[in-house]
């Protein structure tokens, strides 16, 4: 039993100091203390806090009852809150959402905890997120979203969050000290939701010119950020100088190294970018410069994401200039933080993996001291970089889980195959392997394969059937047999698929005749016995089992789509008219069910995205800007990737997608008629000439009205499909 002298509980929104707490432990138990308040008052009058030393020097948590509360022990902010996670999902059997405007549900009682748990950290070091995150989910983010994801990172462990809000602001200030104008600057960035590929080096300038309204607002809600994730225990990730310098600077120091990379993309030659020697002198002034400025505005934890040639080609494939230039960068940062640690993405490795041969690779990591630089192996439930680079050549590693490209909202993740990998790394690797992480470049809908991620980095030991027996508990809010069974299915047989690019359901993808740009991967008639299984469910009170339902119903109407589609071109194919006509038919049908199907879910909808953007804007020029970029970004992107983050959401399917199969339903239909060719140029021009038109209007109605309660509205499309679904899944 533990002295109640010892421990530190809330009462409201009262924290009491245990006499024992160091004055650092006091504000780790104060944080736990205002986390649980923002989740639900309810909880401070539930649960207690209280400071432990740490387990042989690893992260560690405790829960247990005393005289009627739940107290929950850990060494630091972050522990407490994993801690309080883990009270919150196995005996509250409740989800936190990482969307700030799902609140968090809690049973009527708050429960006890019968038997005690002491649980401790695997590995060191937890990271989350992605540069392509802030684009694909986070563009028009403000303090609200933000807070919720960093309590939710708190709760699942990660204490290396990517931290890279803001930049443009310092990055500003350094170009114009430099010489350029304000204009030059405000035009070599690219719209706000392309900064990621912007940071990466990929593009410059792509719908632009970054207003200077953006700027001011990213800096003080990046302050507010990098302050929260450190009082909850975590080293913001922010990043330095990796070479990546604007064009206008040649005109400015003309003796300068600096050269132009490879294209990217498909885009045209006007957004290439361009990169200065970390040889020469003015890399370390660039370098110098841009962290003191970042450090006045952020703070530093000492750790930087530096990644210089993501997906472009250096300007050389030499060992001996790889080595060269690791180490300038390094010497570059160490000259202004001597405490420097660089964090790289191994994502460069696997996508270019035909020229990042292991002679090139050894070069380029050992030319930073071993220790000093530690390695984001990025897609490792597909490809294993440290297996292909001998564990990185001796510097350390964290094995991540990507899951996820350009937010796309179809039914993947290889999640049971990823923990078994994660299993055999830890076994295999020893100190090596640092942390574990997810890198997912989308947020979407369904947390559970980075929520499955990150718990592995602690020691629960749960079994497979643990897992899915909790997961499913808490989705249903309670003990149910038919979504255990549901989550059965899709952990040991449906979620056994590798994320790629482009993988979005049919609806989304570009119409062609007689070729499909995906195919389906699992066993049909397990998805279909999944959505059965969660149908059977008596009363949908989460948001999990919400998203649950939308996400397979979506899916399997997805599959549909792809039969009917298949049936209507072999109808144009033979002349059959009647059966166009009639196959054309159910094409919009389904997608006129999809577009309903996803206004169940806020987070599902074209509406939430598009006033997320406009909500940012001071003016209605800067309104129409934003949401500009947002529609953009989730239709034709940009280069040669139209489509690569497109999202089954209401107001996409119907208001978007569904006017492309209109022109492609039209052209194949004439040729039919006339007896001619299908015309994939008159399709090609009448498609474009939509699309562009599309992503520049601000006037087009989004329908967001619903009449029926999600378990209601699914039952009713089963039933109304039911025919052709058990056609397609029993075959």
């Amino acid at each position: 039993m533990i002295k109640r002298l010892h421990f530190v509980f809330c009462v409201l929104a009262l924290c009491l100091v245990s006499l024992a707490a160091s004055g650092e432990n006091d504000r780790g138990v104060e944080q736990a203390c205002e986390l649980a308040r923002r989740l639900s008052p309810r909880l401070t009058q539930k649960v207690v806090f209280r400071a432990i030393d740490p387990e042989q020097g690893r992260d560690v948590f405790t829960l247990e009852d005393v005289d009627g509360r739940v107290v929950i022990g850990g060494n630091n902010a972050g522990s407490m809150a994993v801690g309080l996670n883990r009270y919150l999902n196995r005996y509250c059997k409740t989800t936190v959402s990482w969307y700030a405007d799902v609140p968090v549900e809690l049973p009527a009682t708050l429960p006890d905890v019968k038997v005690p748990e002491r649980v401790s950290a695997r590995v060191p070091q937890r990271f989350f997120l992605n540069y392509c995150t802030w684009g694909y989910t986070m563009p028009f983010w403000q303090w609200k979203d933000w807070e919720r994801l960093i309590d939710w990172m708190a709760l699942n462990g990660v204490n290396l969050p990517l931290a890279i809000t803001g930049q443009e602001a310092v990055w500003y200030n350094v170009w114009t000290s430099l010489g350029m104008t304000d204009k030059q600057v405000r035009s070599y960035f690219t719209g706000p939701a392309y900064l990621p590929w912007h940071r990466m080096a990929n593009i410059d300038g792509w719908c632009g010119p970054l207003p200077m309204e953006w700027l001011e607002g990213q800096t003080v809600l990046q302050q507010r950020i990098v302050e929260r994730e450190r009082a909850l225990n975590m080293r913001p990730v922010l990043p330095a100088f990796a070479g990546h310098v604007p064009e206008a600077l040649r005109e400015l120091f003309p003796d300068a190294d600096i050269q132009s990379l490879s294209s990217w993309a498909g885009f045209d030659e006007q957004y290439r970018t361009c990169f200065l020697n970390s040889e020469d002198p003015l890399y370390t002034r660039i370098q110098s410069l841009y962290l003191e400025e970042q450090t006045r505005l952020f703070g530093t934890d000492h750790i930087y994401g530096i990644d210089p040639f993501n997906e472009v080609d250096p300007p050389s494939f030499e060992p001996d200039y790889l080595n060269k230039v690791a180490r300038h960068i390094y010497e570059s940062l160490t000259a202004v933080d001597p405490q420097a640690e660089w964090l790289q993405m191994a994502w460069f490795l696997y996508y270019q993996r035909k020229d990042y041969t292991p002679e090139r690779t050894r070069a380029m990591l050992t030319g930073v001291p071993q220790g000093k630089m530690t390695m984001l192996d990025y897609y490792c439930e597909y490809k294993e970089m440290w297996r292909e680079h001998e564990g990185f050549y001796g510097q350390p590693f964290i094995w991540c889980y990507l899951g996820n490209f350009g937010g796309n909202t179809n039914v993947q993740g290889r999640v049971r195959e990823a923990g078994e990998r994660i299993e055999r790394a830890l076994a295999e690797c020893g100190d090596n392997m640092v942390g574990i992480g997810s890198t997912l470049e989308g947020l979407d809908v369904q947390q559970f394969p980075y929520e499955y991620i990150l718990e592995k980095a602690w020691n629960y030991g749960k079994t497979d059937e643990q897992v899915v027996n909790e997961l499913a508990d808490r989705h249903a809010g309670h003990v149910s047999q038919p979504v255990r069974e549901a989550w059965k299915l899709l952990y040991n047989s449906v979620l056994d698929i590798t994320p790629g690019n482009f993988a979005a359901p049919l609806p989304c993808s570009y119409p062609v005749l007689g070729k499909e740009s995906r195919t389906v991967k699992y066993n049909p008639r397990d998805l279909l016995a999944v959505w059965d299984y969660l149908l059977a469910e008596q009363e949908v009170t989460t948001d999990a089992l919400t998203i649950d339902l939308i996400w397979v119903g979506r899916q399997l109407l997805g599959d549909l789509f792809l039969v009917e589609k298949q049936a209507f071109d072999k109808a144009c194919l033979k002349r059959d008219r009647s059966a166009v006509f009639d196959h054309s038919n159910v094409l919009f049908e389904l997608l006129s069910d999809l577009d309903d199907l996803n206004n169940h879910h806020n987070h599902a909808t074209l509406e939430h995205w598009l006033q997320q953007a406009r909500d940012l804007g001071k003016t209605p020029d800067a309104e129409n800007y934003y949401e500009m970029n947002a529609r953009r970004l989730v239709t034709t992107w940009g280069g040669n990737l139209n489509d690569y983050a497109c999202r089954n959401w209401s107001g996409l399917m119907w208001g978007y997608y569904a006017k492309r199969w209109e022109i492609y339903i039209r052209v194949a239909t004439s040729a039919v008629i006339a007896g001619g060719e299908f015309d994939t140029r008159s399709q090609r021009a009448a498609t474009d000439k939509y699309q562009e038109k599309w992503v520049t209007t601000t006037d087009d109605a989004i329908d967001s009205s619903l009449n029926e309660d999600i378990l209601t509205h699914s039952r009713g499309l089963r039933e109304k499909y039911r025919s052709q679904l058990d056609a397609w899944a029993n075959p």
